[in-house]
């Protein structure tokens, strides 16, 4: 117990959750309605479109193709992204809707179906001293395909009677927000990519800015639409449990499968960090999208408990891996000293400086 307070206490101090939840917290008591609801909904559609140009134009597709050629670490973590995770949630549909009301058993679901974290996947994998490389690839090619391959999840898991479901409207906005967006920012690397790595400090704020507002105009929808009334303390309890549960059984399950699989043991971190995150910058709007006129205040709950948890736990889990005691690979590996990549004559790399924790 002591050393999980001490874990806790070298945490970042996260300013993006606190504005999140502040989001909550206004939209609670001061809901956009009327002809302010409409201009914000307006507003946020384009603000999305802008997130998802800036989401391709960052991400490297030479890079990713490159690396693929590690390509059972890439495919195992993507199995777990996109198989194992939309399963466990399919399976736990029907306990879910004993305990809870649909559009949370919704918000699990779909929590599941979302691609994983980049920035967190990597910093946390270099934090432990695992494969940063792996990682940078896993994520990059995660969050690639995870703009067509969640909307046809979602299509198909959540189509159903879980509660939410893909619209016929859905369909058109997906493409003119996400999908066109996202390949615009793609084609448009050769003049953006560098304006936009060299901005990236600041830029990091505008997409903050965007799910914020996210968050809040769906929040505010919920309170128009008595959200809270449907939703108790022991609703919120059950999700809580629920998320730290899913949370703790992927990363057993990563971790266990990894090394059966006879991967070592900076491609087991890898697969264990990468694997087991959820985008919480790409699940948000991308709700915005998949689900107009539903709930989706209370669907993205789950999703945001589970972000919150997921740094906090997978803080904890790589610092313990940090203080390991490792060998030198005389041939290339990890230095004794340090836990960077080694050469054969022992001289160490570079692995991207350890920044706060965030998404």
């Amino acid at each position: 117990m002591h050393r999980l307070a001490v874990a806790l206490g070298r945490m970042k101090f996260d300013g993006f959750i606190v504005a999140i939840l502040a989001a909550v917290l206004v939209a609670s008591v001061l809901p956009a309605s009327g002809r302010t609801a409409g201009h914000l909904d307006i507003g946020i559609q384009v603000a999305v479109a802008v997130l998802f140009f800036m989401y391709g134009g960052r991400l490297e597709p030479r890079q990713a193709l490159r690396g693929l050629t590690h390509w059972r670490l890439h495919l195992l973590i993507l199995a777990f992204t996109y198989a194992l995770f939309p399963l466990v949630g399919v399976l736990l549909t029907p306990v879910l809707g004993v305990l809870l009301p649909p559009a949370l058993v919704s918000g699990v679901v779909y929590l599941c179906l979302i691609p994983s974290t980049v920035q967190s996947s990597i910093t946390f994998t270099s934090i432990a001293r695992g494969n940063v490389a792996g990682a940078v690839v896993s994520a990059s090619v995660s969050n690639l395909i995870g703009v067509l391959l969640t909307p046809a999840l979602v299509l198909l898991v959540m189509s159903g009677g879980s509660g939410a479901g893909i619209q016929a409207r859905a369909v058109v906005d997906l493409v003119l927000q996400i999908l066109l967006p996202f390949v615009g920012g793609q084609l448009s690397r050769r003049w953006t990519g560098a304006w936009l790595a060299a901005n990236g400090s600041w830029l990091k704020y505008v997409d903050r800015g965007v799910i914020v507002a996210v968050v809040y105009s769906a929040f505010s929808r919920g309170m128009r639409e008595g959200m809270w009334t449907q939703v108790s303390g022991r609703d919120l309890a059950v999700v809580a449990v629920v998320t730290t549960v899913l949370l703790a059984f992927m990363l057993q399950a990563t971790r266990v499968t990894a090394r059966r699989c006879g991967f070592d043991r900076a491609d087991t971190i890898a697969v264990q960090f990468c694997g087991t995150k959820k985008s919480l910058a790409t699940g948000l709007p991308m709700a915005l999208v998949l689900f107009p006129g539903q709930q989706v205040g209370l669907l993205v709950l789950p999703l945001m408990l589970f972000h919150q948890i997921q740094l906090m736990a997978c803080s904890v889990i790589a610092q313990r891996y940090a203080r390991e005691d490792i060998p030198s690979d005389p041939e290339g590996g990890l230095s004794r000293r340090s836990g960077r990549p080694t050469a054969p004559d022992g001289s160490e790399t570079d692995l991207p400086p350890d920044g706060p924790v965030r998404e």
